[in-house]
């Protein structure tokens, strides 16, 4: 097959940690052909959506001072020449990536298979979708206005502020019922009442872990990774310092993965990651979700030979 990666800035991913890196070792090892562009490389040309590509093969032994990649010379391709387009560009879900899913939403009328569905993705806000599974969620609140934050805190007195578009655990907060820095906070959040965020009551089993389900095309990875927060941080995100550890899933993280798979395949998303706490659905990410890695590494489970299975079991019945 032949497999184009929409990705960020190749020098900028960490071979360690990266799922893209581990979807395109993964390819490479099965004989696919790998193809990589930028979100700007995608274009509109001549009536097709066309990408200005770069072939990518693995250097044998990458050092310090050598990339882990090498790349061809960049070509005008149209993207219905790939057997699959994979859509990982990291958030923020700006403008820029809004078009994006535009351009890829017209591909995909053109005869392209891409992965996330760029229609699923943009009617997927990664903070907001969890609200279409009330029966898996916390209190939760989503507005602008700081006297609604303020009687959902006085109601609940522990909760978390967050962006509806950030990601890595930027911007988030924990406020108490009595503290002082609420009206800044709200002020900077908010955009003085322009802009809206997410409050959800506080889950104090955030020190069990932020545990990170893998979805891929509806079934779940038959292990979490549970996110620990450093000590004296409420956000057990990795970007944010927290440590992950891959455990089993439990019977409830089994039924909220069941319950949610089947219902977001049907809107092309064969990749997601669910962010549960305790026994609480918090985020589903469609991005680009990341945990691969560190789940095969400490459990011996090929996330990413799942994934490959499932995106080349796609192709053929598209074929």
């Amino acid at each position: 097959m032949k497999l184009a990666f929409i990705i960020d800035q190749l020098d900028s991913i960490k071979t360690g940690k990266d799922s893209s890196y581990a979807m395109i070792c993964e390819a490479i090892v099965r004989g696919h052909q790998i193809a990589v562009l930028y979100q700007h490389d995608i274009v509109l040309l001549q009536n097709m959506v066309t990408g200005f590509c770069r072939s990518l093969t693995l250097t044998d032994t990458p050092t310090q001072d050598s990339h882990w990649y090498r790349t061809g010379e960049t070509s005008a391709i149209p993207l219905l020449e790939f057997d699959v387009v994979l859509m990982r560009k990291d958030p923020p879900f700006d403008q820029e990536y809004l078009y994006s899913t535009y351009l890829l939403e017209l591909a995909e009328t053109q005869g392209a298979l891409v992965i996330n569905s760029p229609k699923g993705i943009r009617d997927h806000n990664e903070k907001l979708a969890i609200a279409k599974f009330p029966q898996w969620i916390a209190p939760t609140l989503v507005t602008s206005q700081s006297q609604l934050i303020r009687e959902f805190l006085g109601e609940h007195q522990d909760i978390i502020l967050k962006p509806l578009d950030g990601m890595g655990g930027a911007s988030v907060f924990r406020v108490h019922r009595a503290d002082h820095n609420i009206n800044v906070i709200l002020e900077t959040l908010t955009h003085y009442g322009t802009r809206s965020i997410m409050a959800q009551r506080f889950i104090p089993e955030i020190t069990q872990g932020d545990k990170r389900i893998i979805l891929i095309a509806g079934k779940p990875v038959p292990y979490a990774l549970a996110r620990i927060p450093k000590p004296g941080e409420t956000r057990g995100n990795l970007a944010a310092g927290g440590t992950g550890k891959a455990q089993p899933l439990s019977a409830h993280d089994q039924k909220i993965a069941e319950s949610l798979g089947s219902e977001l395949v049907k809107h092309g998303l064969m990749l997601v990651g669910l962010d549960v706490i305790g026994d609480y659905l918090t985020e589903i990410n469609v991005t680009s979700p990341t945990g691969m890695q560190e789940i095969t590494k400490q459990t011996g489970f090929n996330v990413a030979g799942m994934m490959l299975d499932a995106i080349e079991a796609t192709s053929n019945s598209n074929t």
